[in-house]
């Protein structure tokens, strides 16, 4: 394995990719460069927006550095992360990505050069993820970017990747804008393309097809549909109320509630009156609220669950102290899924050396650097352009599925397209020694567990 260094830096190696003042491109691996020189074949890459879930947050700004360092030509993976050293997500990513690497350089690295990982801390600001970007690729001169994991955050810094011309993978925010940007302008922002999750509004898809699938069957017939007032949720939000009438179950219940909402006793006796099975859920900021408001100080009498990013956490169990036994969510994978014969092997070595699981962040990130790996040595260049291509026709079996990308002529260009990804659900369960897991319960191909009724609601 190879070491991680950590400092406090404003950079490390001063290569600049595009410089504002006079547009000369700094050292390392060429725009244009092809792999003539490599000869060294195709590598196994690996034979395996929006919450706030930070510890203490200060004005510092991380750099951290993995692989060689020397004065050996180098490709060099940025990563922007939200609070990489105490942030449950932003850690995930930069341990994922260091996996990656570490993979990469024990298989020959990119086209026969030894790859770096430098991270910097977007401190969950979108001001200081551009200004983090813009030191990743002028003075650090990341080859490649991949990362943001909050929606403001990746949509400031969308210029700057038009203006650098440098591939951009996001691994962490949902906003379909950014990709309706490169339908829009596809010269100019063609260079973006999102590894994961799925945008917001096929987050809205997958709920409904969830519903659809698996409503009549766990015995739904109504459901409240409540989502907290931030700008995210209004993806999934429209397309509820275009498609979820078409699933039999029938909305008794329609609420978008005030974002700084802490107290759901009024919301949920709307509910419980209403005799809904289901409170259908998008929340991030307001989750853990929302969540413990169902189970105390009584039950109550409707099914939990939805989009609900805190419960999507590995250590959500723990942190609630088993609150959330019972709760439905959606994730990209869970420690328990097997989307993939890469999602297993990944999750292996993630608990090998962390002894914790990833969150899903982490199984994009890891997705992410080894999918430009591969896009790299199929066009056998490092050139942005020649890569855009590349990924524009590419099917790439990563961890949570067999990735795929929309085309430039589509209304979000670039990104996943619906169903490569696999989308499961999940209940949390308690295990016999007390555990407690994450059990994907849909879609059928890809499930760990049947749904089980609360108890509270086994005599209903």
């Amino acid at each position: 394995m190879v070491g991680i260094t950590i400092t406090m830096a404003e950079s490390t190696r001063g290569r600049g990719r595009r410089d504002a003042v006079d547009g000369e491109s700094g050292g390392g691996p060429n725009r244009r460069r092809f792999l003539e020189t490599a000869a060294v074949g195709t590598i196994a890459v690996s034979s395996a927006g929006c919450l706030d879930l930070q510890g203490d947050v200060g004005a510092e700004v991380y750099e951290t550095v993995v692989g060689t360092t020397d004065e050996t030509e180098t490709v060099t993976v940025g990563l922007l992360a939200p609070n990489p050293e105490s942030d449950f997500v932003g850690r995930s990513m930069a341990r994922s990505a260091e996996i990656a690497v570490d993979e990469l350089n024990e298989n020959g690295g990119i086209g026969g050069l030894p790859v770096e990982l430098t991270v910097r801390d977007t401190n969950a600001s979108p001001l200081e993820a551009r200004r983090q970007y813009q030191q990743l690729v002028l003075e650090d001169g990341a080859d490649v970017t991949v990362g943001i994991f909050d929606s403001p955050a990746l949509l400031n810094v969308m210029d700057d990747v038009a203006q650098q011309e440098t591939l951009h993978l996001t691994t962490g925010a949902a906003t379909s804008a950014a990709s309706r940007m490169v339908s829009q302008e596809y010269e100019e922002y063609k260079y973006h393309f999102r590894v994961g999750p799925t945008n917001d509004r096929d987050l809205g898809h997958g709920v409904v097809d969830f519903l659809d699938d698996m409503g009549t069957e766990i015995g739904w017939e109504s459901v409240a549909v409540l989502a907290e007032g931030y700008d995210w949720t209004q993806g999934p939000w429209e397309i509820y109320q275009k498609q979820l009438q078409d699933t039999g179950l029938e909305v008794v219940v329609e609420q978008r509630y005030p974002p700084a909402t802490d107290d759901f006793t009024e919301l949920y006796d709307l509910v419980d009156g209403s005799g809904a099975d289901l409170a259908l859920i998008t929340t991030a900021h307001t989750g853990t609220d929302a969540l413990l408001d169902w189970t105390t100080p009584e039950p109550r009498s409707f099914d939990f669950g939805g989009i609900h990013v805190p419960m999507q956490l590995p250590s959500y169990y723990e942190q609630t102290n088993g609150a959330c036994r019972y709760g439905i969510g959606h994730t990209s994978a869970t420690a328990q899924s097997q989307n993939t014969e890469k999602t297993q092997p990944f999750v292996d070595e993630y608990q090998k050396r962390h002894g914790s699981n990833p969150v899903y962040t982490g199984y994009h990130t890891y997705d992410a650097v080894t999918l430009y790996a591969n896009a790299v040595e199929r066009a056998d260049s490092f050139d942005a352009d020649d890569l855009v291509g590349e990924l524009e026709s590419i099917a790439f079996t990563g961890t949570i599925g067999t990735l795929e990308f929309t085309g430039a002529d589509e209304e979000f260009a670039h990104d996943l397209v619906y169903g490569s990804d696999q989308f499961p659900f999940f209940q949390w369960q308690e295990t016999d020694d007390g555990e407690g897991v994450q059990e994907v319960i849909w879609p059928e191909e890809l499930a760990t567990s049947e749904y089980v009724v609360p108890p509270w609601l086994r005599e209903i």
